[in-house]
């Protein structure tokens, strides 16, 4: 989730994007950090909204090759 380039543009920090979505601080903190295990969809909508982006800002869908040869 590339959502912590998106707050750095935006002048915002953690905390104040947890307090407009009303989503924790911690969830917000693991989103940024890339140790969130799952991600809730109806957060994406409430992140998109606050920072008037697309999912596609937030996230990257990169094939998992684990496993090829």
């Amino acid at each position: 989730m590339k959502l912590h380039i998106l707050l750095a543009e935006r002048r915002m920090q953690q905390k104040e994007l947890a307090e407009l979505t009303n989503i924790s601080k911690n969830t917000i903190g693991a989103y940024c950090n890339d140790t969130a295990k799952h991600i809730v969809k109806d957060h994406l909508d409430k992140i998109c909204n606050v920072l008037n982006c697309d999912i596609t800002d937030l996230i990257e869908y990169t094939k998992d090759t684990e496993g090829e040869s």
